[in-house]
């Protein structure tokens, strides 16, 4: 494998409830694209964040629904895996407190979870 060609085996899944639009799901991810130090990893080409279909545990698709998807591409230990989670997690809050201010409504609750490829 070429340098530059590492491949995504640790992933943070971001999901909103089903109150969510799809419009919610494009602002949290543009916001998690400009959160300091993520946006610095993605930049550097360490980190990923895109939307896809959302999943089961199987992997079989639920509905129409979206989530989104922090790939980490370089091989960092635990530690920092962890940390990452955690600061996806902070996004995540400070993402709805700024929607809370700026639309109607409460916002959508958001899951952080880690997926490790791996196992």
């Amino acid at each position: 494998m070429a340098e530059g060609d590492e491949v995504a085996n640790r992933v943070i899944r971001v999901r909103l409830d089903e109150t969510a639009t799809e419009s919610d799901i494009g602002a949290l991810r543009k916001w998690l694209e400009r959160e300091r130090g993520l946006d610095e990893m993605v930049r550097a080409g360490r980190l990923r964040i895109h939307e896809r279909r959302r999943t089961d545990e199987t992997g079989a698709p639920m509905g129409v629904g979206m989530e989104i998807v922090v790939a980490l591409v370089s091989a960092a230990a635990t530690v920092v895996f962890n940390q990452l989670v955690a600061q996806v997690g902070r996004a995540v809050e400070a993402w709805r407190d700024n929607r809370r201010e700026v639309e109607d409504g409460e916002p959508p609750e958001g899951r952080v979870d880690p997926v490790d490829l791996d196992g």
